[in-house]
Order: C-alpha cells, then sequence, then structure tokens
C-alpha cells in the first residue's frame, strides 16, 4: 500500500469552494502517483474558518467549521470515490445529538463507505479554551489494505489507546496531528516512534504547518510528515522509513508491507508484540 501523507498549510482560503478545491488538488496529485490513501491533518478543516473570519475569535472558528461539517464531508466523500482513494480527513469538529462538540477523524473508503474515529484525550485547549469535549474510544477499520487504526494527535501519547487497536489486528496507525510548537510535534514524534517499536507496527504522523494570523486556534502549526517502523529485521535501523522537510507542505509517499509486520512480529530479535499483558481488543469497523 502506497500512502500519501499531506502536511496542509494554514493560509487562509479565498472561499470555502477555494478550501475544497485544495483538498481536490491533493487527491489528485496522490492519485496520479499511485498512491492508495490520503492523509490529511488533524483540524486541517479549520482552514475553511479563514474564507470567512478575519480576526482571531476562537469560538466563532470553533462554530463556523461545525456549521460546514457535513458539507465538508460530503465534499471529501466525493473526492475519494472520483479518484478511487481511501482518505483520512484529518479531523473537523463534530456536534454530537447531546450537543456537544467532539474533534473526530472521518475515514473513507474508495466505494463512499466512511467511517469515525473520535479524539479521546483532550489537550488543555480543547477541554479548558474551546469546550471541545472527549469522544469515543479507540475503534480500528477493516479495510482491503487490512485493519488500520487512528489515533489522534495526542491520544498517541497514551499507550494504551493504540494498544487496543493493535490487540485487534491493526498493523498501520494514523497519527494526524496539530501542534503549536516544537516541543508539542516532539511529544507527538517521539511517542508514534514508541508506538511503532512497542507494537511492531507502522505509525504514520500528518501536521498541520504554517502560520494563520487570522486565527485564534490554528495560528501556529509545527511539524513534518513522517511514516514510523520497528526497529528491528527488515527495518530501518532508526525505526525511519521516511520523513518530510519540517514545514513544508509537499506530500510525502510512503510504501507499507503489512507482510513484514508478520515477519517482525513472528521472527524479531524481539517480540515487543507478544510481549505485551493482555489488552482487551477494540471494536472493527468495516469500511470497504
Amino acid at each position: 500500500m502506497k500512502l500519501a501523507l499531506a502536511p496542509f498549510g494554514v493560509s487562509a482560503p479565498a472561499s470555502f469552494k477555494a478550501f475544497l478545491l485544495r483538498l481536490e488538488r491533493l487527491a489528485a496529485e496522490a492519485a496520479l502517483a499511485g498512491a492508495d490513501m490520503l492523509v490529511l491533518p488533524e483540524y486541517a478543516a479549520m482552514v475553511c474558518a479563514g474564507a470567512e473570519i478575519k480576526a482571531p475569535d476562537i469560538a466563532a472558528e470553533l462554530l463556523h467549521v461545525v456549521d460546514q461539517a457535513e458539507l465538508i464531508l460530503s465534499g471529501l466523500r466525493e473526492m475519494a470515490m472520483r479518484h478511487k482513494l481511501h482518505i483520512l480527513g484529518g479531523s473537523l469538529p463534530m456536534r454530537d445529538a447531546d450537543g456537544k462538540i467532539r474533534n473526530r477523524a472521518p475515514f473513507i473508503a474508495p466505494s463512499g463507505t466512511m467511517g469515525f474515529q473520535d479524539k479521546q484525550a483532550m489537550t488543555r485547549f480543547e477541554a479548558e479554551e474551546w469546550g471541545v469535549a472527549g469522544g469515543a474510544a479507540p475503534v480500528v477499520f477493516d479495510t482491503a489494505f487490512g485493519l488500520i487504526g487512528v489515533s489522534i494527535c495526542y491520544d498517541s501519547e497514551f499507550p494504551l489507546h493504540v494498544r487496543a487497536q493493535v490487540a485487534a489486528g491493526a498493523k498501520l496507525i494514523l497519527i494526524p496531528c496539530c501542534t503549536a510548537s516544537p516541543a508539542g510535534f516532539n511529544r507527538v514524534r517521539f511517542s508514534a516512534r514508541a508506538r511503532a517499536v512497542e507494537n511492531q507496527c507502522y505509525t504514520a504522523v500528518v501536521p498541520l504547518i504554517g502560520e494563520a494570523a487570522w486565527s485564534g486556534s490554528i495560528d501556529v502549526n509545527i511539524g513534518h510528515a513522517a511514516l514510523f517502523t520497528p526497529c528491528d529485521t527488515g527495518f530501518p535501523d532508526d525505526g525511519v522509513a521516511t520523513a518530510g522537510a519540517l514545514n513544508e507542505p509537499a506530500l510525502v509517499f510512503a510504501q507499507v508491507d503489512f507482510a513484514a509486520i508478520d515477519a517482525v512480529r513472528a521472527q524479531g530479535a524481539v517480540l515487543n508484540h507478544r510481549d505485551w499483558a493482555p489488552v482487551a481488543p477494540t471494536e472493527i469497523v468495516a469500511l470497504r
């Protein structure tokens, strides 16, 4: 499977239509390069607020994107079907039936089938300033390529969140993120590398990048896209399969081989995947 990891810049679009066109161009570029999956960052959807909001206002930005959520999902679904791609649409704030807003990652198959992974652990900004609530437990998506998990940004810093997905069979964990400092990005990056080692799986980090003077919620964003692996037989010694340049918006392409994960779990120098204490697996969601 070939991944297209898409660091997404936060420059304000001229319109909502222009925002969707930026996503469309990424999907077309990924498909043209032979990618099977396009992965966008956490809160990529917040960029659309820049078309209407010209001065920082975190409450207005959040509500604007909540109001646009269904249109964004519809656009992403059409792109997945048109370009025959799996698309992880980063994440976007969505209002639930209980009235609370949750940070939710849509995962879409080329058929148009869609599933969701909520962010479970909230950062201080999300909980204390934005009022975004923690969501549902981790799930695993059953795709045409195999079982895949999503752990949104801060969630990846908690080993059991990912471990429940691996216990259910996941061999790749997608980690869309949005971090405002080198320290924040390094927390996610180092956590992703640890998850790859301790679970003998792939982890893919995809950040939001750039500065947005118009925004109070995504004003500063730092990071680079990367695919991490076990540090063991058949993989790079440092566990870095590929990494893009810091704060560069270019697509980063990476190959994933689930057979190599099976091999290292069976014949590695160490057997981290086997040697964990038992953890209850999480729910599997069909995404075909």
